[in-house]
């Protein structure tokens, strides 16, 4: 049973004699786990921390509470249900006639066809309650571990729930959303499920209702995941009281992305530069050692500083820093170094720039005739790549591949990757790659300037190349070239090349401009 109609009758009265609510969290052998007394309304539950873990099991405990005025389960009750993810919870109708309080419970029900989040069960005093508490749990969990194998994925990916706090637009929000899957697919994640709350800004901590925290609960419980990633970056206090309300992992936009660079990093720099940007992310968060916290850290899979730099004091951080900073400064100068022999040596450099997945690897692969790591994922390349290009007439440059940009790009990484992205201050012309199958070109574009332009990089001269024109209507690739002023090519196809050979050479002044008549 839920509980004895003994201990029920005795918490009723004691409830009523005092003119407070009474709760009781029992443990599954019926054992009594906490005492909470609350106040005539309602109760104040203390963090429990997490009793049981895993996407198949509840909490382990079940909450029997009493209710003074005659009033049934309500909505803060099944918050609590749902974000603590309790086996159950029971509320006992105090009576003022001495008769034994009336009963009324609620338990979650994982994965319902029907779209049912929450059985209820009623009865005239605890005795009639006919559950067989122990087979109900078993049974509840039984089936999360069946759906869990349901949605497992075969190479073992980790599953996350996607959610977007906005004012925007719903078309801006569904793209964004869009942007935020593919990040999460290129991090190795399996995408169960995105959903969008519409909201006004806010800078405070509470980012979401209590009704909605409870809603995302029930909705991670029934999809198998323990993983929520923000579209929004987070701030330290509302990543807190996230964490706080739920039982979840909760990571944000630029943690997500960060830990994508730190799967990137082949060469010690990039580990250096990813490793900074992660440490100066987690600073701010390092307020006290906490199971929020302990939620927090490790991004998806551990990667990176992790746990163990989480339970380091902030000194010993900020001395971390400043010991990444002091070599990423070495690397700077042997960067500046080599810029310096190549100037020498009057070979022209030529950066190419882009959105991140726009096709720059390939273009770089195929113009050289080099192997760079080029996939259909969002920063592919990390680390840039330099390649020596023979033009005519025992003409050569200097061709580069940098890092993809991306819109709201983490400062920390801006900041973390300056000894990479100094490589655009000594380019003589930048090739900025348009990714012109994508429908967002135009926005894209629009982001990758902005951050030339806040890199002091907007009087670097920049040829724009239309990439990927194989999967576009030929008059539409003509149409949008001549609006922006591109060259079109599809990176995969050397054949197309020659337009973009000359134009570099002009631009370079190695050809004389065509007039125009």
């Amino acid at each position: 049973m839920v509980v004895s109609p003994e201990l029920a009758h005795d918490l009723a009265d004691l409830s009523a004699e005092i003119g407070r609510q009474i709760g009781l969290m029992l443990d599954r052998s019926g054992a009594v786990d906490a005492v909470v007394v609350g106040d005539g309304r309602g109760l104040f539950l203390p963090d429990l921390g997490r009793q049981r873990g895993g996407l198949t099991r509840f909490n382990g405990l079940r909450l029997v509470h009493t209710h003074l005025k005659h009033e049934g389960l309500d909505q803060d009750d099944l918050n609590d249900l749902a974000s603590l993810r309790l086996d159950l919870i029971a509320a006992l109708l105090v009576r003022t006639d001495g008769h034994p309080p009336s009963i009324e419970a609620a338990y979650l029900l994982p994965g319902a066809a029907s779209g049912e989040e929450v059985v209820r069960l009623s009865a005239r005093h605890a005795g009639a309650l006919d559950v067989d508490f122990s087979g109900l749990i078993h049974s509840l969990e039984a089936e999360l571990t069946r759906r869990q194998k349901s949605v497992q994925d075969v190479r073992g990916r980790e599953s996350a729930l996607l959610i977007s706090v906005t004012s925007s637009s719903r078309t801006d929000a569904e793209e964004y959303m869009r942007e935020l899957e593919e990040l999460a697919r290129t991090a190795g994640l399996r995408v169960m499920d995105s959903l969008i709350y519409r909201s006004r800004p806010t800078r405070g901590a509470q980012l979401l209702s209590q009704d909605r925290i409870a809603q995302l609960s029930i909705r991670a419980l029934q999809s198998g995941v323990e993983l929520l990633i923000f579209a929004q970056n987070l701030s330290p206090a509302q990543i807190s009281k996230l964490t706080e309300q739920c039982e979840l992992r909760i990571i944000d936009r630029t943690q997500l992305i960060l830990d994508i660079f730190a799967q990137r990093a082949q060469t010690r720099e990039g580990k250096l530069q990813v490793e900074m940007a992660q440490l100066n992310y987690l600073l701010p968060r390092l307020v006290k050692k906490n199971t929020a916290m302990s939620r927090l850290t490790g991004g998806i899979g551990g990667r990176g500083p992790g746990e163990t730099k989480l339970e380091i004091n902030r000194r010993r951080v900020r001395e971390r820093i400043d010991r990444l900073r002091k070599e990423l400064d070495g690397i700077k100068a042997q960067r500046s170094l080599h810029r310096a022999r190549r100037a020498k040596a009057g070979l022209p450099v030529v950066s190419i720039v882009g959105y991140t997945n726009a096709g720059k690897s390939t273009l770089l692969n195929n113009m050289t005739r080099s192997d760079v790591l080029a996939e259909d994922k969002l920063f592919a390349t990390l680390d840039p790549t330099s390649r020596r290009l023979k033009f005519p007439r025992d003409r050569a440059i200097i061709i580069t591949d940098t890092v993809g940009f991306i819109r709201d790009l983490p400062p920390d990484l801006i900041e973390a990757f300056s000894a990479t992205l100094e490589e655009l201050n000594g380019a003589d012309l930048l090739l900025h790659v348009i990714d012109g199958a994508s429908p967002h070109l135009e926005e894209h574009m629009a982001t990758v300037e902005k951050l030339l332009d806040s890199m002091d990089l907007g009087n670097t001269p920049v040829l724009r190349v239309m990439n990927k024109v194989d999967m576009m209507e030929p008059e539409l690739a003509q149409n949008l070239c001549r609006r922006l002023s591109a060259v079109a090519v599809s990176a995969l196809d050397p054949g197309t090349f020659g337009p973009l050979i000359e134009a570099i050479q002009m631009r370079l002044g190695w050809v004389d401009q065509p007039r125009t008549v």
